[in-house]
């Protein structure tokens, strides 16, 4: 296969690269973990820096076939969070202090993860949020965060129930136990996994922020020691071989690898990163499916006839609205073939109608034309109707269809009435 042409084969999926400071410049990364295993289940990582006013253009990105956003700093809790927080101000300061790296607050970073994460979810795209990636998700669809785990639930509990979800002197190697929730996606991806019937695996985390409240269209997939939700997914858009997929992660199964050794800890580490990638290619597969153009047909020969004849009275009826009446068409009738086709496929305007009165062709049957224009007041009723019943989902898609028809059609016709100015040199 040529090299061109995998920029249209393989999908594409966007992640938002995190900022830091090296020598005393901006550098944007993004963890190799991830765009490894991208790459290895067959899509495309494509990196979206964090820079200013890139939230602004998104649409360059397109297409978009599924989004990965994963670590970075803490969300500003004004996004989520309407009621002032419990925590004293020289807690605050202490938290800031314990966490420096992750309480500098990135805004630029929010607008443009949120604005993906919604998109996601108006579209359907396939989407996987990893730690940060998981709150981001939760925001976006009305959910709430802890400001800080320690400040707000490990001081509240018994010693023997407390989490430590950072170890900032053992960053990778750190784990901690979670326990799965039976018949989720978690559940069958570590299912051989599972001892004892225990539905407990050890994961590895850092961060010291967590869902609060989950959004109500989420359900939890496994939950710590200390009652903190460590995953969730949205079940009535979770289908990898139908392209459906919307889920958060507040732990790191990229990183859950054996000391030294790129082994992972468990078999199922990887099958996130597996299911998301099959639904980037199906969901793929489906937008591809709805703007697909058909070959033209080919005519024959009393159907190009047809078509020369018509290109011909609009060839004349522009001549005579550009050049006043000094030019006449060979015969009355040539003027006639054109208005006759305008009639029977457009309802027209009345800006239209004036324009093509003014260009000679005449429009016929005026009580027809507004027949046809109170027929479509009626189709526009009764789709109105229709769509009233729809879900968020259906018109979601609905609204994806016919913006890409728009976009196509746009295409179409510039290129059609390129033909017709060519055609119209010939003669």
């Amino acid at each position: 296969m040529a090299v061109e042409e995998l920029s249209v084969v393989l999908p594409r999926v966007l992640i938002v690269s995190r900022r830091t400071v090296r020598k005393n410049k901006f550098v944007d990364f993004v963890g190799e973990y991830h765009l490894d295993l991208i790459v290895s289940y067959g899509a495309v990582p494509v990196i979206v820096p964090r820079v200013s006013g890139v939230h602004m253009l998104l649409d360059s990105f397109e297409p978009i076939h599924g989004v990965l956003l994963c670590e970075g700093e803490d969300i500003d809790p004004s996004l989520y969070n309407d009621e002032l927080s419990n925590l004293s101000v020289e807690e605050l300061e202490e938290i800031r202090r314990l966490h420096a790296s992750d309480t500098a607050i990135d805004k630029e970073k929010d607008t443009i993860e949120l604005r993906l994460a919604k998109l996601c979810l108006e579209r359907n795209i396939p989407y996987l949020g990893i730690c940060r990636g998981s709150q981001v998700l939760n925001v976006a669809c009305g959910g709430t965060l802890i400001q800080d785990i320690g400040k707000e639930i490990s001081k509240n509990l018994p010693e023997n129930q407390r989490v430590v979800h950072m170890d900032y002197d053992n960053y990778d190697g750190h784990r901690h136990v979670i326990e799965v929730v039976e018949e989720t996606p978690l559940h069958h991806w570590f299912k051989d996994s599972l001892e004892d019937e225990k539905m407990e695996i050890s994961v590895n985390s850092y961060h010291h922020q967590g869902v609060k409240k989950l959004a109500q269209r989420f359900v939890p997939m496994a939950f710590a020691p200390d009652g903190l939700v460590e995953g969730f997914y949205d079940p009535d858009a979770y289908n990898p071989a139908e392209g459906k997929f919307i889920m958060g992660l507040q732990f790191h199964p990229e990183r859950m690898r054996q000391e030294d050794s790129d082994e992972f800890d468990y078999p199922g580490c990887t099958f996130a990163y597996q299911e998301f990638v099959k639904a980037v290619v199906a969901y793929q597969k489906k937008l591809l499916s709805t703007t697909t153009i058909q070959k033209p047909l080919k005519l024959n020969q009393e159907m190009e006839k047809k078509r020369k004849i018509i290109v011909r009275s609009f060839s004349l009826a522009r001549d005579l609205y550009e050049k006043g009446c000094t030019f006449q068409p060979s015969k009355t009738s040539d003027l006639d073939v054109g208005a006759e086709f305008l009639e029977s496929n457009t309802a027209l305007s009345f800006q239209q109608e004036t324009r093509l009165m003014q260009m000679g062709a005449t429009v016929r049957n005026a009580s027809s034309y507004l027949q046809r224009l109170k027929m479509n007041e009626e189709k526009e009723r009764l789709a109105r109707k229709v769509m009233g019943k729809m879900s968020v989902e259906q018109l979601s898609d609905l609204k994806t269809f016919y913006n890409m028809m728009g976009q196509i059609s746009s295409e179409v016709l510039e290129r059609k009435l390129q033909d017709l100015m060519t055609l119209d040199e010939e003669f």
